[in-house]
């Protein structure tokens, strides 16, 4: 059986432990810089599979991951993060990770080979037809990654896989497969460095693009963010002020008038009368602000009629 070239010896590794420190540090920073150049040639493939997520998003729909030991933790990375950069519920994202909440201590080996837990794990997170699952393995046949992949294609969720080998069982199975081809490791088979690398990059340029389809960005800002600390409530403001023109404390205020949604506070800047009638607009339009701001610009009196003859608009 040929080896896998996450397995494979790096022809820079050869007496790699007694050079100096500087050049050990340098040699791991190429690597990585290497690893991450890798995800350039999928990008038709996660372009594909951001516009599958974002359709089952839309469409009432969760996402899944599944991965085990370093790959779980990259998954993990990228899930526990949608709710509060974008917005997304977190009822709409389940995180199965081999092992369960006992990997977040050891991330023993053993249970990346219990298929059986794979099963279970999707049936128990409910992954049906109208879901979408993403397995994560660097070799591309971590028996867990497998497992999981197969359950939720059985159930008829939609499947993409990520790996770092080429023909690996995960990627042929999968309905987009997302091939990482990153160079050997420097220490050989340790695959959190290099493939952990482009993973979590290809992941964050996944569920990035999976935002900007759902319009939970505009212009670059994250208008559907969740700011519930003291850093994001003063973000949500700054990107209110940035995107509708007003004053810092302007942009706090409405910010307080829309119950915290940004992109609300913008309409409501921009001319929404109320924050239910932005809401209205924002339904209207798919949750996309752009369109949103397009209408009350060019057909204000459109919005009217939703709220009786007597509405009055407030001018920006």
């Amino acid at each position: 059986m040929a080896e896998k070239r996450t397995e494979a010896h790096h022809q820079n590794a050869e007496g790699l432990d007694i050079q100096a420190p500087d050049a050990i540090l340098s040699s791991l920073a190429n690597a990585q810089i290497e690893a991450a150049k890798a995800v350039r040639g999928a990008i038709p493939a996660i372009a594909e599979a951001a516009g599958i997520i974002a359709g089952r998003l839309n469409g009432g729909g969760k996402l899944a991951y599944a991965a085990a030991g370093s790959s779980g933790l990259m998954a993990l990375a990228d899930a526990l993060e949608l709710p509060g950069t974008f917005g997304i519920k977190r009822d709409r994202i389940a995180i199965l990770i081999a092992g369960g909440d006992e990997a977040f201590r050891t991330l023993a080996g053993g249970p990346e080979d219990d298929i059986g837990e794979a099963a279970v794990a999707v049936a128990a997170a409910g992954i049906g037809k109208d879901d979408c699952l993403i397995a994560v393995s660097a070799s591309g046949s971590t028996p867990y990654a497998v497992r999981a992949l197969e359950e939720a294609r059985r159930r008829g969720a939609a499947t993409i896989a990520i790996a770092n080998n080429s023909d690996a069982p995960l990627l042929r199975l999968a309905d987009v497969a997302i091939l990482l081809e990153t160079p050997p490791e420097l220490i050989a088979g340790s695959t959190r460095m290099g493939a952990g690398t482009a993973q979590k990059i290809a992941l964050n340029m996944l569920s990035t693009l999976t935002a900007i389809h759902l319009g939970h960005v505009h212009d670059g800002y994250m208008v559907n963010l969740m700011a519930d600390n003291i850093k994001l409530r003063d973000r949500a403001a700054r990107i209110v002020a940035a995107i509708s023109g007003r004053g810092r404390d302007d942009a706090a205020r409405l910010l307080e008038k829309s119950g915290g949604a940004v992109k609300t506070a913008i309409l409501l800047a921009a001319g929404a009368a109320s924050a239910d009638e932005a809401r209205k607009i924002l339904e209207g339009t798919g949750q996309k602000l752009r369109p949103a701001l397009s209408a009350l610009e060019h057909d204000p009196e459109k919005w009217k009629p939703l709220f009786g003859k007597d509405h009055a608009r407030t001018k920006k």
